[in-house]
């Protein structure tokens, strides 16, 4: 498992690359990346803040959850912080598993938690001025699926 909260940029492919390569016995490798959208024409810039040591738990409790629910191989998250402009990678997913299944739920998984509980602070800057990203219904919506019966 890999879990790093870093400011500066990611090669997807180099990532992807040796995320894969280190995968042996599996069936599937499944990846996302998350990018950092200009939903309305106007932003300058997106600002993402964290608490050292504590989003680091958080990710790795997540991370665990999703091992203890699917027989997965391997994980890897990345999420960026500081200042972001649109277009910019902001964060990255793979996992490994014996069958495609198991892999893909494990990153959907992955991205729903990680959009909705990770310990991160996002400010956007438009023309407008800055306003803090307020957390989405739909968002929160999409955790349901997660929860064991």
């Amino acid at each position: 498992m890999d879990i790093r909260v870093q400011e500066h940029a990611f090669d997807l492919g180099r990532e992807a690359q040796g995320f894969a390569a280190r995968q042996t016995g599996m069936g599937a490798v499944v990846t996302f990346t998350g990018i950092v959208r200009d939903v309305a024409g106007g932003l300058d810039q997106m600002e993402i803040e964290h608490y050292p040591g504590m989003t680091e738990k958080a990710l790795m409790q997540i991370a665990e959850d999703a091992e203890s629910r699917w027989n997965i191989g391997d994980i890897l998250i990345i999420h960026r912080h500081g200042k972001l402009v649109a277009d910019e990678m902001i964060m990255m997913v793979a996992t490994s598993s014996r069958h495609r299944k198991d892999a893909f739920e494990a990153a959907e998984f992955l991205m729903d938690y990680l959009k909705s509980r990770a310990p991160f602070w996002k400010k956007e800057t438009t023309k407008d001025g800055k306003d803090w990203v307020a957390a989405k219904a739909e968002d929160e919506a999409e955790l349901t699926r997660w929860t064991k019966d």
